[in-house]
């Protein structure tokens, strides 16, 4: 004997409740029925477990449950309930004529949330029945309002991830774009040359060699070799008739030459670019020497920055071993003799030993821009 079925899109709170009659005796079955609806509840009978289980799509919102059935008891029917993760929170109240304590500890094991004793009393009914479904409303709200949060919580996760990556690929781009401006300026202070952007592009993969040697950080070494093709942009301000003479520049013409070092510094300064800020410092002291023979402060030893010790050493590599306005390549061996014998006097000695302990890759970057030349 079933009540008329009401529409499952409704809410618990705002319907009545549904309860299961299962038992194998059909008398019972709607003694049971009568009843639950006499409280109000709606009802779906089911003959044994196998049917009770089919049952429960129909959406119910308790089980009354007879323990002794054949085939299939009522413990192991609350068993086969909870084995779904939908049903985890069905209230069951098994419906006993057992009295062991046995009984009641293997119910609760399976699941049973409360038991009741035939023949039902219909107070005892109603107690039972109220405080359970009272609790499982309660546990379907906050089980409703966890997936609502959990899908909030993705549906704002993935619009995160997608501004992250907007916002990843903006800062990217602007990189890119910092990156190459500063590139099309080191190409403009070499575009009277016939080497054309090959130098700078070989002192920033030598510089990058070499810095990892010294043991700077991977950031460090990132920033030393994007400022290090800056070392020359002051050339910009030297007259062509001085930086492209096929000889020898006389004592005033290498007063003008070497300003480029302060001209780059001058041309660098007050810029929020850690790129730029690292240019300048490597612009200005390239030429230092460790002894504080060079120009333009005529600092010594560790005075000097690290980056533009590193610079002062491939730049001097570079220069020598390519043809240059006034002069033809020197013999790469020459020039590694020539840096050696210098060690200590024009080059900070540790700087100088890491250039030669990855000889073997400044070799390799050598040779490939020979090939381009």
């Amino acid at each position: 004997m079933n009540a008329k079925r009401r529409d499952r899109g409704d809410s618990p709170s705002e319907t009545t409740n549904r309860i299961l009659i299962v038992d194998d005796d059909e008398k019972v079955r709607v003694l049971h029925a009568r009843l639950a609806q006499s409280l109000g509840y709606e009802t779906e009978e089911a003959a044994d477990g196998v049917e009770a289980l089919a049952k429960l799509a129909l959406g119910v919102d308790l089980v009354l449950l007879d323990g002794q059935m054949p085939n299939m008891d009522g413990f192991e029917v609350a068993e086969r309930i909870r084995e779904m993760p939908e049903h985890a929170f069905l209230p069951i109240i098994m419906v006993t004529g057992l009295a062991g304590a046995n009984e009641h500890r293997r119910a609760l094991q399976v699941g049973v949330n409360d038991f009741i004793n035939k023949p039902i009393d219909r107070d005892a009914l109603h107690l039972r029945t109220r405080w359970l479904l009272e609790l499982k409303r309660a546990q379907d709200h906050l089980r409703d309002q966890r997936t609502k949060l959990e899908q909030t919580v993705e549906q704002r996760t993935v619009a995160l991830r997608e501004a992250l990556h907007d916002m990843t690929e903006a800062r990217r781009q602007i990189q890119r774009a910092h990156l190459d401006t500063i590139r099309r300026l080191t190409v403009a202070a070499e575009f009277k040359d016939h080497d054309t952007g090959l130098h700078i592009e070989r002192i920033g993969l030598y510089a990058k060699v070499v810095a990892e040697a010294v043991g700077m950080s991977p950031g460090e070494v990132e920033t030393v070799r994007h400022a290090a093709p800056l070392h020359d942009v002051g050339k910009l301000g030297i007259p062509d008739h001085i930086l492209l003479k096929p000889a020898k520049l006389d004592d005033g013409e290498w007063v003008v030459m070497r300003k480029h070092t302060t001209l780059g510094a001058d041309l660098l300064s007050n810029s929020e670019s850690e790129i730029i800020r690292m240019g300048q410092i490597i612009a200005r002291s390239h030429h230092e020497r460790w002894d504080g023979s060079g120009y333009p402060d005529a600092i010594a030893g560790e005075r000097i920055p690290i980056a533009a010790r590193i610079c002062g050493v491939v730049d001097y590599f570079d220069a020598l071993t390519m043809d240059r306005p006034y002069r033809g390549a020197v013999a790469t061996d020459v020039v590694l003799g020539m840096m050696r014998e210098a060690s200590g006097a024009h080059f900070d000695p540790n700087v100088l030993q890491a250039f030669f302990d990855r000889l073997p890759d400044v070799t390799a970057i050598h040779e490939e821009y020979l090939a381009r030349a």
